[in-house]
């Protein structure tokens, strides 16, 4: 990764500790576009991932006949693979081989605009996949990579290299590089008041009056200047 996208460790962490809902009410009172990345979900209950993004391009082979998989010689420990396979459903670009490969280099996950296959072995492996379903057709002489770490979309959201991309049991979400430090301050500050909202319910005061006393209902709304 080139080092003018790298951002510091301590905010990968920081972030780590977050959900995603948690930041995508950080990006509504940012004002930034959603940056929810639909329909896609985890092949392992459970799973996380967070990372800065890796990203891969997908096109359908005509004349021509690449490759699929070469790509993760070139991701680094810690990064998200984020494929761009246009939402196809009828061949995968993602299984079981790649997910071994990927979680021996210590890369945080691969998020897929479209379908894996190999789904025990992947939950055998335990590495984090997610996608919009699966199928067991290869990819091989259908797509190729025609384009790496250049801006991808995904559910309609662009992904450009060195995104912020975390997913959950909610869902998988895409945090503009550039405004990554502003979403964390106010991501923190969201979840720090759930959690206050949270321990006034245990104590008995109603939820009406601990929103209230928290300011629960503008946490998501964007600021006025």
């Amino acid at each position: 990764m080139r080092d003018s996208l790298r951002l510091h460790d301590s905010v990968i962490e920081r972030y780590k500790k977050l959900d995603t809902t948690s930041v995508s009410d950080a990006v509504d009172k940012a004002g930034l576009p959603p940056c929810g990345l639909l329909h896609i979900r985890s092949t392992i209950p459970g799973a996380v991932l967070c990372g800065q993004a890796f990203t891969v391009h997908y096109v359908p082979c005509g004349m021509i006949a690449g490759t699929v998989g070469d790509f993760l010689d070139e991701v680094e420990p810690g990064q998200v693979v984020v494929i761009d396979n246009a939402g196809r459903d009828y061949c995968t670009v993602w299984g079981d081989i790649m997910s071994l490969t990927a979680q021996l280099k210590h890369i945080s996950g691969t998020v897929i605009d479209g379908v894996c296959r190999d789904i025990p072995s992947i939950r055998r492996i335990g590495y984090p996949v997610f996608s919009k379903g699966c199928y067991m057709v290869t990819g091989k002489d259908r797509v190729y990579v025609d384009a790496v770490e250049t801006p991808v979309s995904v559910s309609g959201v662009q992904v450009k290299p060195g995104d912020i991309i975390m997913a959950d049991d909610s869902g998988a979400i895409c945090v503009p590089l550039e405004k990554a430090p502003d979403v964390l301050e106010l991501a923190e500050n969201i979840a720090n008041i759930e959690s206050a909202i949270e321990e006034l319910v245990r104590a008995g005061i109603h939820l009406k009056e601990a929103r209230k006393r928290t300011g629960y209902h503008t946490l998501q709304t964007k600021d006025k200047f």
